[in-house]
């Protein structure tokens, strides 16, 4: 999404980043970046927390507006617990048992499963 961010960008289409993973996303230079210090995929706001939602929406169009020099961050104020705990655990493979790996690895073959089957129905849809 960076680099999409980048390319629409040079063609005067203002864009803003909404993003969990800081270091990569200021890496590669977006204009504009609301960052989350939430869990990866988690930068629209904390699932099923519509007022969490609503509140990093508005932070994203306030610093739409606002942000006024390139590569701007605006670090939001919510946080995903009272315990930073979760850091050291969010998806820690040493510290999953091997049952849950094998779960997470399943439910990740079965995705890409769909995926593919979607892919092949566009494939012959665009035939």
């Amino acid at each position: 999404m960076s680099l999409i961010a980048r390319h629409l960008e040079t063609h005067q289409i203002p864009t803003v980043i909404m993003g969990c993973a800081r270091d990569i996303v200021e890496n590669v230079g977006v204009p504009r970046y609301l960052w989350s210090d939430f869990p990866l995929g988690n930068s629209a706001g904390k699932p099923n927390n519509a007022e969490s939602q609503r509140d990093t929406l508005a932070l994203a169009l306030e610093l739409f507006e606002s942000a006024s020099a390139p590569r701007t961050t605006v670090a939001s104020p919510q946080i995903w617990s009272e315990d930073d705990g979760w850091k050291n655990d969010f998806m820690n493979v040493h510290a999953l048992p091997a049952e849950k790996i094998g779960q997470l690895k399943a439910e990740f073959a079965e995705q890409k499963r769909i995926a593919n089957t979607l892919k092949k129905g566009r494939v012959e849809l665009d035939q």
